[in-house]
């Protein structure tokens, strides 16, 4: 029977799931599987990986054969750098507690490494809202200023036709006076009176 470390998926549309298991390489993806070694969310950022590494490098020795993203977790989790290291212990290269060792070295860089991934996310994160709020802040600036503007503008016109009413109102008045003025000189100069009208009469 040949065996299959792979992913079989769960979870809602657009929100994938995954578990990680040793299946019957003939057996349909979602269907029966022989053991389940962790799971994997490839939602979060970074992804979440929940993985038993020592049965996974026991399938591993057994000979059961990763599909690719099973690979890719198996060498994220360090799994199969155990494999490795378990076979330099079988080969007699370095003893049971070195390897260990080794391995607990990687897996403490692996997680600096998550660390400093995590952080730089929040980081960028932090960096993007700031610079959201920042740009928010000069749209509303820009918005309050334009206001301003307008009803400056507003103001101002609304002076300048008030100073036209008032001129307009001042040049209806003035001809008007003098007009009064020349029609009461016209009427004294062409209206002679009744004593002037007798002096000129002639003498029979």
């Amino acid at each position: 029977m040949s065996v299959k470390i792979r992913l079989q998926r769960h979870g809602k549309k657009g929100k994938p799931f995954f578990h990680i298991v040793v299946a019957d390489a003939r057996a349909k993806r979602d269907g029966k599987f022989i053991e389940k070694l962790g799971t994997y969310n490839p939602v979060a950022n970074p992804a979440i990986i929940d993985l038993n590494v020592d049965s996974a490098v026991k399938w591993l020795n057994n000979g059961a054969q990763p599909s690719d993203t099973a690979r890719a977790i198996l060498s994220y989790k360090g799994a199969l750098y155990k494999k490795h290291l378990m076979g330099g212990v079988a080969k007699g290269a370095f003893d049971e507690a070195e390897a260990e060792k080794r391995f607990n070295a990687w897996l403490e860089n692996k997680e600096k490494q998550v660390e400093d991934k995590k952080s730089s996310l929040s980081q960028s994160k932090a960096d993007a809202k700031k610079a959201a709020l920042e740009a928010e802040a000069k749209v509303n600036q820009a918005r309050l200023d334009a206001v301003a503007k307008a009803e400056a503008d507003a103001k101002a016109a609304e002076e300048a036709q008030l100073a036209e009413a008032k001129a307009a109102e001042e040049a209806a008045n003035t001809p008007a006076v003098e007009e009064t003025t020349e029609e009461v000189v016209a009427e004294t100069t062409e209206e002679p009176t009744a004593e002037a009208e007798g002096a000129e009469e002639p003498q029979a």
